[in-house]
């Protein structure tokens, strides 16, 4: 029973993700933190940050970490095609529309419509990471119960990628060489 519902879920985020994996992280959120609680909020900030590290799309890394934590290796195997299985299927039948309509108003109007609504759920995303990120108790967010540590390993990053134009990879080391610092200085 475990698979079906493993299956179905990722079948879901696989089959609802327009606009890529930022864009489907409040849905695998909803799956696998809030309806199946297979991870809680933390352990999906840490899957978010995992699946960044690793090569692939988000989508896919976490179907691939949640059925391997839930069910093992065939429990992976079974997350991971029902995540890539509506995208198979949509890929294959939008590449023969598109390749016939392309040139229809009617069609790109679609396409346009789409954009608002994915730049919203990669937003919601975002300050969904920034609040767990920053507050360990997020029922309770406020100026004192910040984490300061990682808001000045965020205004770093920013920094160094933004200003600097760093290679996300060495900012992705440095982060976590900045947390190690500040884990082994408050550690007594």
């Amino acid at each position: 029973m475990i698979y079906l519902k493993l299956f179905v879920s990722f079948l879901q985020i696989g089959l609802f993700s327009f606009g890529g994996g930022y864009a489907a992280m409040p849905l695998i959120q909803e799956q696998i933190v809030n309806i199946h609680g297979w991870l809680s909020m933390s352990e999906f900030t840490d899957l978010i940050t995992i699946s960044q590290m690793t090569p692939g799309p988000i989508a896919i890394n976490s179907a691939t970490f949640v059925g391997i934590k839930i069910a093992g290796i065939p429990g992976a195997a079974v997350a991971t095609f029902g995540c890539i299985l509506p995208s198979c299927i949509i890929v294959t039948l939008i590449a023969k529309i598109y390749l016939k309509y392309r040139n229809v108003t009617v069609f790109q109007s679609v396409l346009d419509s789409l954009r608002p609504a994915v730049v919203a759920m990669i937003a919601s995303a975002g300050v969904s990471i920034l609040v767990s990120a920053f507050w360990e108790n997020t029922e309770k967010i406020g100026i004192t119960n910040i984490n300061w540590e990682m808001l000045i390993i965020f205004l770093i990053c920013i920094t160094l990628l933004k200003k600097i134009k760093m290679s996300p990879v060495m900012v992705m080391l440095l982060a976590g060489g900045m947390n190690m610092i500040f884990v082994l200085l408050t550690k007594k």
